[in-house]
């Protein structure tokens, strides 16, 4: 795969959550990590970030084992600690400490220069009406889309 074609995304963020405000920060990544990136070999199915020690990081973000990686390979599950600006730090623990408000990854992707990034969003989390309302909107849209083309 082209490193421009890696885009993994975490599909049940927008139907789970709404999303407020998004942010996109660099990861901290051992070598055999970046590889299975390079890859596609990511997941972001229940994946969460939380602050610990006025740090950033991201847990239960799945990157499967290099399959040529010897003794030095790494954990699958590991927790991994996103690169942002003190501002921006400040920014996202301002909102997060707000009632209902949480930090999930949405996208991971390779950008232009080869480094990996990581899109993450401040988002409230929707009630089951809001989902059958989201779904709603979803098939008139479909529908209006398929009746312009005719």
């Amino acid at each position: 795969m082209d490193q421009a074609q890696i885009n993994i995304r975490n599909k049940r963020a927008t139907f789970d959550y709404e999303l407020i405000e998004t942010f996109t920060c660099g990861i901290v990544l051992t070598g055999t990590e970046i590889k299975s990136i390079r890859l596609g070999k990511a997941s972001l199915v229940d994946t969460f970030c939380m602050f610990e020690n006025n740090e950033l990081w991201v847990r239960n973000m799945h990157i499967t084992e290099y399959f040529y990686g010897s003794y030095n390979n790494h954990e699958a599950r590991r927790d991994r600690k996103l690169l942002l600006n003190r501002h921006e730090l400040k920014k996202i623990a301002r909102l997060t400490k707000q009632s209902g408000f949480t930090i999930i990854p949405t996208r991971l992707f390779i950008n232009k220069k080869g480094l990996a990034k990581l899109n993450i969003a401040i988002a409230k989390g929707k009630k089951e009406y809001d989902k059958r309302h989201s779904l709603r909107e979803k098939e008139d849209k479909r529908d209006m889309d398929r009746m312009f083309k005719q």
